[in-house]
């Protein structure tokens, strides 16, 4: 005889429950990530000339109150290693281009 499997039914959507900001609450998120991002803009800024000739089209990811920065080809690894020295720092990653810009809109 065959037993029969009980089927389980995926759960659709999120997982997460949404998330419910403000109109203050949002504007003062895009104020902190932009700070952050000029400060690292700076140092990016700084290292791009020599890193475009050795990593070119690779990513950095940039820890903004120490300045240190981590490089790697793939972007998910190196704010990985950036996430694991600095588990709750916000950090920002660019990739080593004319641009800086990490993907295409």
């Amino acid at each position: 005889m065959t037993e029969t499997k009980p089927t389980r039914t995926a759960r659709r959507g999120r997982i997460f429950p949404e998330i419910q900001w403000t109109p203050e609450q949002q504007a003062q998120w895009r104020t902190e990530r932009e700070e952050i991002r000029k400060r690292c803009q700076v140092i990016f800024d700084r290292v791009k000339p020599e890193l475009m000739q050795t990593h070119y089209n690779w990513y950095i990811t940039i820890e903004p109150l120490s300045g240190e920065y981590f490089i790697d080809k793939d972007e998910m690894a190196g704010a990985l290693k950036a996430h694991e020295k600095y588990p709750s720092c916000k950090l920002h990653t660019f990739r080593i281009n004319e641009t800086g810009v990490c993907g295409t809109i």
